[in-house]
């Protein structure tokens, strides 16, 4: 039985960058309740960064949407009854939406400033962390979409990094799930040019030697459920 539908909406420009890494190096962030899932072998850890527009009760129209502001945050994926999201930061230019994102799911979100601006096909990301709870970390990308949209095709690697419907948290002693909601990505063949970027070793990972792989959308319409205590 799924949870009722909490928060309405759009996630924009979203540029996804994703490293294999040994799973020893991510095992011992991943809580015992859940498995770091692999893929042929391989764990991967990706940065996602994005616009989140027009945040609103469930109900209510885009243009009542309380909150639109940028957000990056540091991922990898898991599996507890259902596949999803163990994230190792979240930083997001909202001061009220990380105090109750961390008061109500435990997820670590951080103040940051985040600023994400597209100008025709290309999309600026620049992220500076104002948080003293966290070591400081700064994140500047920049990408171009190519012409021509699809979507990822079922077990490949590209379904496998972006095609997430659920988060886990630790929420005091407990772990939680929450679902969202939405259409496939819309994905875009992109390049990316990486400037500052020390998510990952503020994080306690390496920092990559190759480059990342690179995928980008203009984003989806989301509806995001109620968290609720994650049960096996």
């Amino acid at each position: 039985m799924s949870a009722p539908a909490l928060l309405a909406m759009s996630w924009r420009d979203v540029l996804f960058l994703h490293w294999p890494l040994a799973p020893s190096v991510l095992q011992p962030l991943i809580p015992p309740e859940l498995t770091l899932e692999l893929y042929d072998g391989t764990a991967w850890i990706g940065i996602v960064a994005f616009r989140i527009e027009n945040v609103r009760p469930r109900g209510l129209p885009a243009a009542c949407g309380i909150a639109t502001f940028g957000e990056v945050n540091v991922r990898t994926y898991v599996r507890g009854t259902r596949p999803g999201v163990w994230f190792l930061s979240l930083d997001a230019a909202h001061a009220g939406a990380v105090v109750l994102a961390r008061a109500t799911t435990g997820l670590p979100y951080h103040r940051a400033h985040v600023d994400v601006r597209r100008e025709h096909d290309r999309v600026a990301y620049t992220s500076e962390r104002r948080d003293a709870r966290a070591p400081s970390a700064r994140f500047v990308a920049a990408t171009r979409f190519a012409a021509g949209e699809r979507r990822a095709a079922p077990d490949t690697l590209e379904h496998f990094l972006v095609e997430r419907y659920a988060f886990f948290a630790a929420c005091g002693k407990r772990i939680v799930r929450g679902d969202v909601v939405h259409e496939a990505w819309p994905l875009h063949a992109a390049s990316a040019l990486l400037g500052a970027n020390t998510l990952l070793t503020a994080a306690g990972l390496p920092q990559p030697e190759a480059p990342p792989l690179v995928h980008a959308s203009p984003g989806v319409a989301v509806l995001a459920r109620v968290p609720i205590a994650e049960r096996r």
